[in-house]
Order: C-alpha cells, then structure tokens, then sequence
C-alpha cells in the first residue's frame, strides 16, 4: 500500500501526507491488546530517564486524522492530585441520573484495559474495546508520517475514547487527567467545566518541583471558557489557579462545601451547599471523610455543568449506584479486608484517618503494603501510622516500577513496626489473612497495581 493516503474522514491540511505503511488491521481482543503493548507506556517507566519533552502534537495530529471527535461532546475535565477517580465516577452517576449517556475516561485501570473507557461507569465490552483500537491503528501510520512518532499509550487509549464517544453519541464526557494537566493527552479539549480536586506532592519530579509548579500544570486545563470548580484552598495555590483565564469560578468553602459530614452505616451522611442551594441527609456509600469532599466537588461541577440546582432526590438516587473500586473498599469482612489503591503520603494520610478513627478494633490490623519507584516509602509509611499495624507484610506487584518486596521491607525496618517480606501479592495477603484470624482487619495499599492485583485474588474481576 505504497503512498496510502488517510482514511476519507479527514478533512484538513493532514490531506496531503502520504505513508508507505499500511495501517494494522485488527480483527480481535488479543490483536488489539498486541497492539496496543507495542506502544510506549509511560506509566511502565514513570520518573525513569526518559526526559522527552512535553508536547500535544501527536495528540492533536491523531484527533485531526479522525475528525476531531473531541469538539462534538461538551466534556467536564478532571485533575488534581487526589480524588480524581472518585470524583470522575460521582460525576458520571450525577450527570447519568438526570436521564444523559455520559462516556468517562479514566486511568490508570484497576481489573482490565477496557475500565479506562467506560458509558455509565461500564466498561466498554471487548468487541467494542476492539472497534475503538482499530480505528486509531487504522491512522496511526499518518500519525508517524506527519510527526515522526507513534503515539503512546496512553495517546492511543485517550484517542480512542473520545472517537468511541462520539460515534455512540453520548450526551457529555467526563474526563480524568493521566498526570498533570497542561501537557497530557486528554488537554484537546476545551472543557465547560474545569475540576481541580486538590494541589499535594505527587510527581514532584516530573511536574514539581514546588507545589505552585504544581498547581500551575494542573490549571492548563483551564480554558476561556471553562467554568472553574476548584477543591484546593491554600490561598496560595488558589492564585495560581485562578491566574488562569476562566468563564466563572466557584471556590471550596467560599461558593460550595461539606456544610455536614456524619458516619453512617454502610457510609457516610453529608449536608452539602452550593451556590445554587444546599442538599440535606445525602447518603453516600462509601468510607471516608475526605469522601464528602469529593461528593462536595462532584455536586457544584454537576450544577455548574447544568446551571442550575439539581434536585436533592436526583442527587440521592445517583450515589445509591456509586461504586468506587479500591478506594477504601471492603472486599471480605471475616477477617475484614480493605483495597484502597492510595499511593501518596496524603492518600495515605486519609485512609488512616479512615481505618483508625471510622473503623476502631481492639485488634491491631495487619497491613500489606508495596510501592512504586521512584516514591519514598517511609514518607507512605510514616503517613500511614505504620507503627499502629500490629504486623507488616511489605511486598511487590507485578510491575516494572515496583520497589522489590526486600527492598521494601529493608527500608521500613526501625520504623517500629514488626516487618515480614512476601515477595508475591497473593502470598502477602495469605500471611496477612492468617496472622489476622476471624476478628481482624486486613488493609492491602502502597499502589493501584497492588491493589489490582489484590482484587483479583479476592474477587471475581474477570468480568
């Protein structure tokens, strides 16, 4: 297919670039998944050598190629340094209740590729999963003619997300950022509404290193036209974020709040106030204080979306269906163990505030813990309140960036817990369940891979 030119969809200046290299024909979930393998993950090498400089070229190139599907959905657009997932999830129940398809993307997953790209919170199913990659491979040889590169991964995936959404004509796309704001893949679009959860030190190396270094990446999101919802309140932070050129702007407990946060059964109980009104006795079902905050978030960008108030039934009846995998999740309760997939010292911070102080046992819980490079584990660890866990199992996922389990459990010695190494997840969490018998609790965390890992062995995620 000598000097091929693209796919008729385009309709631009990329008319004119030919390419000797036929696009991959992929007829199955195992081509695609081949595929797709075959692409640069940063995710794989995060804060390794790799200093390739930040650019949207390829990005911009391949929505050209497909016609610029991101332009035909209003789209809200999430970052922040924790709480994305959890407020990307509240987003699609809130917006899907009021009778819209909403398409999410999401990262990284947690079971399974497809999760990244989901409708109502559902994961696309493989066939589908398959459609959405085949028509990137189906440009990507005008993607390497026009810039030299293939896309990434992540670009691919992202790219795909947003074709996929726009042929099935959902109504609204919400968007999770991958890492940062300004320079990731998911920034072509120009979101109606702008979420900003919170500014922490995460990726310090790569989009640091300060925090207003920080806050500034995540603001380029932030469009002309974007309605700003911001979660962070550190005053200085604020102004960076803020420096931004906007539409409107409501700000965390200036312009919305938790108003009332209440342990519950099987959750929490929250009063919530927004410029529109307030929502009182607001179930939700899921564990954790700083989940109110999110639900705080996730309300006002719904409101700011619609322009108006939604009424406190609509907003009731779409967190009965809330769902947040490995964020403080109960998978088993004799012995009681919990997933949650924090992976920084101020998620870390959360779920131990969570654990100790929603959760009391007179039996000190076990905890099985891995990390990712190039993260300091002791910075996790001290967060964590390590020295509360009666024992501590250190361990490694299956993955490229993760601290070997000896490694691990080498750097946490004197913290004044008692250290075991497992070298396996599945073989950490055996130790664990045995040393905390029946009437313990079992918490499994230090990264999302572990927590992957964890749900596999203890649920049914083969969906």
């Amino acid at each position: 297919m000598a000097n091929a030119k693209p796919p008729r969809r385009t309709r631009n200046r990329l008319e004119a670039i030919t390419s000797d290299q036929p696009p991959k024909q992929i007829g199955t979930y195992g081509e695609a998944m081949q595929w797709l393998q075959g692409h640069y993950n940063l995710e794989r090498h995060l804060g390794g050598k790799d200093t390739s400089p930040p650019s949207l070229e390829r990005m911009r190139t391949l929505m050209e190629l497909l016609g610029n599907p991101h332009r035909d959905i209003p789209a809200v657009h999430i970052t922040g340094t924790n709480g994305k997932g959890s407020t990307s999830r509240m987003l699609v129940e809130l917006i899907g209740a009021t009778g819209l398809d909403v398409g999410s993307y999401t990262s990284p997953h947690i079971d399974r590729v497809n999760d990244r790209i989901m409708i109502a919170n559902e994961p696309l199913d493989d066939g589908s999963f398959t459609q959405a990659l085949s028509e990137i491979a189906e440009v990507e040889p005008w993607v390497i003619e026009a810039t030299g590169h293939s896309p990434s991964y992540f670009e691919v995936l992202c790219a795909a997300a947003y074709n996929w959404f726009a042929a099935t004509a959902v109504d609204v796309n919400v968007i999770e950022v991958g890492m940062g704001g300004r320079w990731d893949a998911t920034n072509v679009i120009d979101a109606d509404v702008a979420v900003i959860t919170n500014i922490g030190p995460d990726h310090m190396e790569i989009i640091g290193p300060t925090l207003a270094d920080i806050a500034e990446e995540k603001a380029g999101i932030i469009s002309k036209e974007s309605h700003v919802i911001n979660g962070e309140s550190s005053p200085e932070l604020v102004a960076v974020i803020t420096g931004n050129q906007h539409r409107e702007k409501w700000q965390r407990h200036q312009d919305f709040d938790v108003v009332a946060d209440r342990l519950a059964v099987g959750g929490r109980l929250v009063d919530l106030a927004t410029p529109f009104g307030s929502h009182q006795e607001v179930f939700l079902p899921v564990n954790g204080a700083h989940q109110a905050h999110n639900a705080a978030i996730a309300v006002a960008a719904a409101e700011a979306f619609f322009g108006r108030q939604l009424d406190t039934e609509v907003i009731s009846e779409a967190f009965q269906q809330l769902q947040l995998p490995a964020r403080f999740e109960i998978v088993q309760r004799h012995p009681m163990i919990i997933i949650d997939g924090a992976h920084n010292p101020p998620a870390a911070s959360v779920v131990a505030q969570t654990l100790f102080e929603d959760f009391v046992n007179e039996q000190q819980p076990v905890l099985v813990m891995g990390a990712n490079k190039p993260r300091d584990p002791m910075e996790f660890f001290d967060a964590l309140r390590g020295p509360q866990f009666s024992r501590v199992i250190a361990t490694a996922a299956n993955w490229p960036r993760a601290i070997p389990a000896d490694e691990l459990g080498l750097a946490l010695k004197g913290s004044g817990a008692e250290i075991e190494i497992s070298p396996t997840v599945p073989e950490a969490i055996d130790r664990a369940v045995d040393a905390a018998t029946e009437t313990g609790t079992v918490l499994i965390t230090g990264s999302l891979y572990v927590a992957s890992e964890a749900r596999g062995q203890l649920l049914d995620t083969s969906r």
